[in-house]
């Protein structure tokens, strides 16, 4: 159901988009995935082309980019990335983490010095990285 809420806002907000540029049709969206997320690609896009239907981006290309969850120490300003880390999860810790990457912080620790004073430098959340539309018969 999750994925249906983030499909949802990202249709949304392409046809907001396609609407103030007046687009007679919308021919390619590219969405972001953050790691962290840990959404479910296949729903989103069905997801995504069902709302679509009977609209101008209905058949639009739908490409998703998946961007690494990176962090960086508050407090030894050491850099690293969830894949270095991730095995230490269980599955009830990931969906936490799913509905809200906020909670990464409960269970994860710098691997170098072990503060959980952290921040997520990338690979948070969802996003519209771009829209290809088409104005008068063009792309």
């Amino acid at each position: 159901m999750h994925e249906w809420a983030l499909a949802d806002a990202i249709v949304r907000t392409v046809l907001e988009y396609a609407g103030k540029e007046n687009a007679e049709k919308v021919k390619k969206v590219q969405v972001v995935l953050g790691e962290l997320q840990d959404v479910a690609e296949d729903i989103v896009k069905f997801a995504m082309e069902q709302l679509f239907s009977g609209t101008i981006a209905e058949g639009a290309e739908i490409e998703f980019i998946e961007e690494e969850a990176v962090f960086r120490c508050r407090n030894c300003g050491h850099t690293w990335k969830l894949k270095e880390v991730k095995d230490k999860f269980d599955k009830r810790i990931k969906e936490d983490i799913h509905f809200i990457p906020e909670v990464v912080h409960a269970f994860l620790a710098c691997p170098k010095c072990g503060s959980h004073d952290f921040e997520v430098v990338q690979g948070r959340g969802v996003y519209v990285a771009g829209i290809k539309i088409e104005k008068g018969g063009e792309a």
